[in-house]
Protein backbone atom coordinates (compact mmCIF):
# COMPACT_ATOMS: atom_id res chain seq x y z
CA UNK A 1 0.00 0.00 0.00
CA UNK A 2 2.84 2.15 0.77
CA UNK A 3 3.76 2.40 -2.93
CA UNK A 4 0.75 4.58 -4.16
CA UNK A 5 1.71 7.54 -1.94
CA UNK A 6 4.75 7.20 -3.75
CA UNK A 7 4.07 6.81 -7.44
CA UNK A 8 4.58 9.21 -9.96
CA UNK A 9 1.32 11.93 -10.94
CA UNK A 10 0.53 13.47 -14.29
CA UNK A 11 -0.80 17.07 -12.59
CA UNK A 12 -1.38 18.46 -16.21
CA UNK A 13 -0.23 18.81 -19.36
CA UNK A 14 2.64 20.43 -17.85
CA UNK A 15 3.58 19.28 -14.94
CA UNK A 16 4.82 15.46 -13.83
CA UNK A 17 5.39 15.15 -10.39
CA UNK A 18 7.53 12.14 -8.86
CA UNK A 19 5.11 11.14 -6.14
CA UNK A 20 2.06 12.20 -4.26
CA UNK A 21 3.11 14.38 -1.40
CA UNK A 22 2.43 18.03 -1.23
CA UNK A 23 4.78 20.28 1.28
CA UNK A 24 1.86 22.36 2.00
CA UNK A 25 2.25 26.24 2.77
CA UNK A 26 3.09 27.20 5.81
CA UNK A 27 3.63 31.23 7.02
CA UNK A 28 7.35 31.32 8.29
CA UNK A 29 7.13 35.14 8.29
CA UNK A 30 11.40 35.34 7.55
CA UNK A 31 10.79 37.76 4.69
CA UNK A 32 12.46 41.27 5.47
CA UNK A 33 11.02 44.57 5.75
CA UNK A 34 11.28 44.82 1.59
CA UNK A 35 9.12 41.45 1.49
CA UNK A 36 12.06 39.67 -0.22
CA UNK A 37 12.41 35.99 1.06
CA UNK A 38 15.93 35.58 3.21
CA UNK A 39 18.73 33.67 1.99
CA UNK A 40 17.72 30.93 4.77
CA UNK A 41 15.05 30.10 2.97
CA UNK A 42 16.62 28.77 -0.04
CA UNK A 43 17.91 25.98 1.82
CA UNK A 44 15.18 25.39 4.15
CA UNK A 45 13.01 25.15 0.28
CA UNK A 46 16.13 23.04 -1.15
CA UNK A 47 16.14 21.02 1.20
CA UNK A 48 12.66 19.85 0.82
CA UNK A 49 12.56 19.24 -3.16
CA UNK A 50 11.54 15.32 -2.74
CA UNK A 51 8.08 15.99 -2.32
CA UNK A 52 6.12 15.42 -5.62
CA UNK A 53 5.30 19.68 -5.16
CA UNK A 54 6.30 22.30 -3.06
CA UNK A 55 3.59 25.12 -2.51
CA UNK A 56 5.46 27.93 -0.75
CA UNK A 57 4.57 30.06 2.26
CA UNK A 58 1.51 33.15 1.41
CA UNK A 59 2.86 35.68 -0.57
CA UNK A 60 1.93 38.95 -1.57
CA UNK A 61 0.06 40.00 -4.15
CA UNK A 62 0.89 43.84 -4.13
CA UNK A 63 1.47 46.34 -1.31
CA UNK A 64 -2.22 46.47 -0.54
CA UNK A 65 -2.07 42.98 0.68
CA UNK A 66 -0.77 42.55 3.37
CA UNK A 67 -2.10 41.37 6.74
CA UNK A 68 1.26 40.75 8.81
CA UNK A 69 4.65 41.85 9.07
CA UNK A 70 7.58 40.22 7.37
CA UNK A 71 5.74 38.51 5.00
CA UNK A 72 7.21 38.11 1.02
CA UNK A 73 5.81 39.65 -1.66
CA UNK A 74 6.30 38.89 -5.75
CA UNK A 75 5.14 42.57 -6.72
CA UNK A 76 8.75 43.86 -7.21
CA UNK A 77 11.53 42.97 -9.64
CA UNK A 78 13.83 42.48 -6.37
CA UNK A 79 10.67 39.84 -5.30
CA UNK A 80 10.94 38.30 -8.17
CA UNK A 81 15.09 37.99 -7.94
CA UNK A 82 15.15 37.00 -4.29
CA UNK A 83 12.52 34.42 -5.44
CA UNK A 84 14.91 32.54 -8.54
CA UNK A 85 17.41 31.96 -6.26
CA UNK A 86 14.76 29.35 -4.31
CA UNK A 87 13.50 28.40 -7.45
CA UNK A 88 16.61 27.37 -8.62
CA UNK A 89 17.46 25.45 -6.38
CA UNK A 90 15.10 23.53 -6.01
CA UNK A 91 14.60 22.93 -9.67
CA UNK A 92 18.54 21.84 -9.35
CA UNK A 93 17.32 19.02 -6.70
CA UNK A 94 14.71 17.83 -9.09
CA UNK A 95 11.75 19.45 -7.36
CA UNK A 96 8.91 20.93 -8.74
CA UNK A 97 7.30 24.20 -6.75
CA UNK A 98 4.33 26.59 -6.36
CA UNK A 99 3.91 30.07 -5.38
CA UNK A 100 0.99 30.55 -2.90
CA UNK A 101 -0.19 33.88 -3.94
CA UNK A 102 -2.11 35.76 -1.41
CA UNK A 103 -4.42 39.04 -0.47
CA UNK A 104 -5.10 39.19 3.35
CA UNK A 105 -8.23 41.18 3.27
CA UNK A 106 -9.73 42.08 6.53
CA UNK A 107 -7.14 40.21 8.04
CA UNK A 108 -5.11 43.09 8.46
CA UNK A 109 -4.86 46.49 10.32
CA UNK A 110 -4.65 50.17 9.40
CA UNK A 111 -0.93 50.19 10.72
CA UNK A 112 0.01 48.61 7.52
CA UNK A 113 -2.44 50.48 5.53
CA UNK A 114 -1.20 54.52 6.42
CA UNK A 115 -4.31 54.36 8.43
CA UNK A 116 -7.23 53.21 6.00
CA UNK A 117 -9.29 50.13 6.74
CA UNK A 118 -8.63 46.72 5.49
CA UNK A 119 -10.69 45.70 2.42
CA UNK A 120 -13.04 43.17 2.63
CA UNK A 121 -16.54 41.62 0.69
CA UNK A 122 -18.40 44.05 2.80
CA UNK A 123 -18.17 46.15 6.38
CA UNK A 124 -17.24 43.98 9.02
CA UNK A 125 -16.25 44.12 12.01
CA UNK A 126 -13.71 41.34 13.69
CA UNK A 127 -12.70 40.79 17.04
CA UNK A 128 -9.83 38.74 16.82
CA UNK A 129 -5.52 39.47 17.56
CA UNK A 130 -3.18 39.84 14.80
CA UNK A 131 -1.08 36.87 14.77
CA UNK A 132 1.46 38.22 17.61
CA UNK A 133 1.74 41.45 16.13
CA UNK A 134 0.37 42.95 19.60
CA UNK A 135 -2.55 44.81 17.00
CA UNK A 136 -6.33 43.42 16.54
CA UNK A 137 -8.14 43.13 13.77
CA UNK A 138 -11.10 45.56 13.78
CA UNK A 139 -13.19 47.48 11.07
CA UNK A 140 -12.87 46.25 6.87
CA UNK A 141 -14.24 48.53 4.05
CA UNK A 142 -16.03 47.13 1.51
CA UNK A 143 -14.42 46.77 -2.25
CA UNK A 144 -15.79 49.15 -4.46
CA UNK A 145 -16.06 47.33 -7.79
CA UNK A 146 -12.81 49.65 -9.33
CA UNK A 147 -11.14 47.85 -6.00
CA UNK A 148 -12.31 44.39 -7.37
CA UNK A 149 -10.96 45.18 -10.71
CA UNK A 150 -7.48 46.15 -9.52
CA UNK A 151 -7.18 43.41 -7.32
CA UNK A 152 -7.87 40.93 -10.19
CA UNK A 153 -5.44 42.43 -12.22
CA UNK A 154 -3.02 41.97 -9.10
CA UNK A 155 -3.62 38.26 -9.07
CA UNK A 156 -2.79 37.97 -12.91
CA UNK A 157 0.30 40.06 -12.63
CA UNK A 158 1.25 38.12 -9.36
CA UNK A 159 1.09 34.87 -11.51
CA UNK A 160 2.81 36.15 -14.26
CA UNK A 161 5.74 37.16 -11.93
CA UNK A 162 5.88 34.25 -10.14
CA UNK A 163 6.65 32.29 -13.68
CA UNK A 164 9.80 34.96 -14.07
CA UNK A 165 10.57 33.88 -10.98
CA UNK A 166 10.93 30.28 -12.32
CA UNK A 167 8.07 28.83 -10.26
CA UNK A 168 6.25 26.02 -12.33
CA UNK A 169 3.01 27.92 -11.50
CA UNK A 170 0.34 29.33 -8.42
CA UNK A 171 -1.71 28.24 -5.81
CA UNK A 172 -4.36 31.35 -5.60
CA UNK A 173 -5.00 31.33 -1.67
CA UNK A 174 -8.91 30.96 -1.44
CA UNK A 175 -8.64 29.36 1.91
CA UNK A 176 -8.68 30.19 5.78
CA UNK A 177 -10.60 33.64 5.88
CA UNK A 178 -8.16 35.67 3.81
CA UNK A 179 -9.67 38.07 1.09
CA UNK A 180 -10.68 35.45 -0.99
CA UNK A 181 -12.48 33.77 1.34
CA UNK A 182 -14.51 37.02 2.76
CA UNK A 183 -16.02 36.72 -0.70
CA UNK A 184 -16.99 32.83 -0.26
CA UNK A 185 -18.62 32.75 2.88
CA UNK A 186 -22.59 34.47 3.78
CA UNK A 187 -20.88 35.93 7.20
CA UNK A 188 -18.96 38.44 5.47
CA UNK A 189 -20.10 38.81 2.08
CA UNK A 190 -23.57 41.10 2.57
CA UNK A 191 -23.13 42.48 -1.07
CA UNK A 192 -26.13 42.97 -3.21
CA UNK A 193 -24.20 43.88 -6.47
CA UNK A 194 -22.98 41.26 -8.73
CA UNK A 195 -20.26 40.46 -6.91
CA UNK A 196 -22.98 39.15 -4.01
CA UNK A 197 -26.36 39.17 -4.27
CA UNK A 198 -26.99 35.51 -5.53
CA UNK A 199 -24.90 32.50 -5.05
CA UNK A 200 -22.91 32.47 -8.28
CA UNK A 201 -22.62 36.08 -7.56
CA UNK A 202 -20.79 35.33 -4.29
CA UNK A 203 -18.68 32.76 -6.15
CA UNK A 204 -18.01 35.53 -8.70
CA UNK A 205 -14.54 37.09 -7.05
CA UNK A 206 -12.32 33.61 -6.76
CA UNK A 207 -13.55 32.92 -10.32
CA UNK A 208 -12.63 35.80 -12.01
CA UNK A 209 -9.33 35.87 -9.84
CA UNK A 210 -8.63 32.02 -11.18
CA UNK A 211 -9.60 33.05 -14.17
CA UNK A 212 -7.31 36.16 -14.75
CA UNK A 213 -4.82 34.04 -13.69
CA UNK A 214 -4.98 31.25 -15.99
CA UNK A 215 -5.83 33.78 -18.76
CA UNK A 216 -1.68 35.02 -17.59
CA UNK A 217 -0.30 31.76 -17.39
CA UNK A 218 -2.28 28.94 -18.34
CA UNK A 219 -4.86 26.55 -16.41
CA UNK A 220 -2.03 23.79 -16.18
CA UNK A 221 0.32 25.79 -13.49
CA UNK A 222 -2.52 26.95 -11.43
CA UNK A 223 -3.93 25.60 -8.60
CA UNK A 224 -6.64 27.12 -5.46
CA UNK A 225 -6.89 26.35 -1.98
CA UNK A 226 -10.04 26.62 -0.43
CA UNK A 227 -12.27 25.77 2.77
CA UNK A 228 -15.82 25.44 2.51
CA UNK A 229 -15.99 25.30 6.11
CA UNK A 230 -15.01 28.07 8.04
CA UNK A 231 -12.90 27.34 10.82
CA UNK A 232 -10.70 30.47 11.27
CA UNK A 233 -10.06 34.28 11.11
CA UNK A 234 -14.01 34.52 11.94
CA UNK A 235 -15.44 32.59 9.59
CA UNK A 236 -18.04 30.80 10.45
CA UNK A 237 -20.33 28.08 8.06
CA UNK A 238 -23.81 29.03 6.61
CA UNK A 239 -25.81 26.32 5.42
CA UNK A 240 -25.89 28.20 2.08
CA UNK A 241 -22.68 28.61 2.00
CA UNK A 242 -22.95 25.22 0.53
CA UNK A 243 -24.70 26.68 -2.61
CA UNK A 244 -22.10 29.12 -3.35
CA UNK A 245 -19.29 26.61 -3.60
CA UNK A 246 -21.73 24.46 -5.95
CA UNK A 247 -21.72 27.32 -8.35
CA UNK A 248 -18.20 27.97 -8.05
CA UNK A 249 -17.51 23.93 -8.54
CA UNK A 250 -19.31 24.09 -11.94
CA UNK A 251 -17.32 27.36 -13.22
CA UNK A 252 -14.13 25.82 -12.12
CA UNK A 253 -14.95 22.60 -14.03
CA UNK A 254 -14.86 24.69 -17.49
CA UNK A 255 -11.19 26.22 -16.57
CA UNK A 256 -9.61 23.23 -15.91
CA UNK A 257 -6.81 23.83 -13.76
CA UNK A 258 -4.74 22.10 -11.57
CA UNK A 259 -6.05 21.12 -8.50
CA UNK A 260 -8.23 22.46 -5.44
CA UNK A 261 -6.32 22.17 -2.46
CA UNK A 262 -8.28 21.78 0.88
CA UNK A 263 -7.19 24.42 3.78
CA UNK A 264 -7.83 22.83 7.10
CA UNK A 265 -5.67 22.01 10.01
CA UNK A 266 -8.07 19.07 10.52
CA UNK A 267 -9.48 17.17 8.08
CA UNK A 268 -11.07 14.74 10.31
CA UNK A 269 -13.86 17.24 11.18
CA UNK A 270 -17.31 17.12 9.71
CA UNK A 271 -19.18 19.74 8.83
CA UNK A 272 -23.41 19.95 9.13
CA UNK A 273 -23.60 22.15 6.90
CA UNK A 274 -21.49 20.73 4.18
CA UNK A 275 -23.76 17.80 4.07
CA UNK A 276 -22.31 16.49 6.85
CA UNK A 277 -18.84 15.80 5.34
CA UNK A 278 -15.24 17.05 6.06
CA UNK A 279 -14.25 19.64 3.66
CA UNK A 280 -12.25 17.25 1.73
CA UNK A 281 -14.81 14.63 0.97
CA UNK A 282 -17.86 17.52 0.20
CA UNK A 283 -14.66 18.91 -2.32
CA UNK A 284 -14.25 15.69 -3.75
CA UNK A 285 -17.90 14.91 -3.87
CA UNK A 286 -18.50 17.85 -6.28
CA UNK A 287 -15.65 18.74 -8.18
CA UNK A 288 -13.78 15.97 -10.66
CA UNK A 289 -10.47 17.19 -10.87
CA UNK A 290 -7.44 17.04 -8.54
CA UNK A 291 -8.18 17.40 -4.90
CA UNK A 292 -5.03 17.53 -2.25
CA UNK A 293 -6.33 16.72 0.61
CA UNK A 294 -4.28 18.71 3.91
CA UNK A 295 -5.16 18.90 7.66
CA UNK A 296 -3.38 16.83 10.23
CA UNK A 297 -2.92 13.68 8.19
CA UNK A 298 -0.26 11.22 9.16
CA UNK A 299 1.40 8.25 7.18
CA UNK A 300 -1.17 5.62 7.80
CA UNK A 301 -3.96 8.06 7.10
CA UNK A 302 -2.59 9.45 3.94
CA UNK A 303 -1.85 5.73 2.78
CA UNK A 304 -5.61 5.06 3.62
CA UNK A 305 -6.88 8.07 1.86
CA UNK A 306 -4.79 7.39 -1.23
CA UNK A 307 -5.62 3.78 -1.71
CA UNK A 308 -9.63 4.70 -1.99
CA UNK A 309 -9.26 7.86 -3.53
CA UNK A 310 -6.22 7.36 -6.50
CA UNK A 311 -6.76 10.83 -8.23
CA UNK A 312 -6.12 12.37 -5.39
CA UNK A 313 -2.87 13.77 -3.68
CA UNK A 314 -1.87 14.11 0.19
CA UNK A 315 -0.48 17.56 1.82
CA UNK A 316 1.56 17.77 4.91
CA UNK A 317 2.70 20.81 6.97
CA UNK A 318 4.03 20.71 10.36
CA UNK A 319 5.82 16.88 8.97
CA UNK A 320 7.81 18.66 7.01
CA UNK A 321 9.21 21.04 9.45
CA UNK A 322 10.10 18.65 11.87
CA UNK A 323 11.11 16.05 8.53
CA UNK A 324 13.03 18.19 5.76
CA UNK A 325 13.32 14.42 4.93
CA UNK A 326 9.99 13.26 5.24
CA UNK A 327 9.85 11.78 1.53
CA UNK A 328 13.25 8.87 2.87
CA UNK A 329 11.20 8.06 5.66
CA UNK A 330 8.06 7.15 4.04
CA UNK A 331 10.32 5.23 1.36
CA UNK A 332 12.13 3.66 4.16
CA UNK A 333 9.53 3.41 6.94
CA UNK A 334 11.67 5.49 9.66
CA UNK A 335 9.37 7.02 12.56
CA UNK A 336 8.72 11.13 11.78
CA UNK A 337 10.29 13.47 13.93
CA UNK A 338 7.21 14.90 16.29
CA UNK A 339 6.56 18.60 15.62
CA UNK A 340 7.47 20.98 18.28
CA UNK A 341 6.40 25.03 18.54
CA UNK A 342 9.51 26.04 18.89
CA UNK A 343 11.01 24.12 15.61
CA UNK A 344 9.10 27.76 13.70
CA UNK A 345 11.88 30.33 15.46
CA UNK A 346 14.29 28.89 12.47
CA UNK A 347 14.15 27.76 8.73
CA UNK A 348 15.88 24.28 9.06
Amino acid sequence: MQSSILTPYTLSSEITLKNKVVMAPMTRRFADGDGCPSTESINYYAKRSDAGLIITEGTLISKDAIGYGNIPGIYTSDHIQSWQKITNAVHRNGGHIFLQIWHCGRVSHPNYHAGKLPISASNTIMNEPLGNSGLMCGESRKATIEDINNIINDYGQAAENAIKAGFDGVEIHGANGYLIDQFLHHCTNKRSDEYGKTFDDKSRFCFNVTKECVSRIGASRVGLRLSPGGHMSEISTDINDKNVFFALFKKLEKLNICYIHIGNFDDSTVYKELNNKTMTQFVRDNYSGTVIASGGYRKHESLEFLESNPSNLVAFGRPFIANPNLIRKIKNNLPWKVYQKEMLNNLI
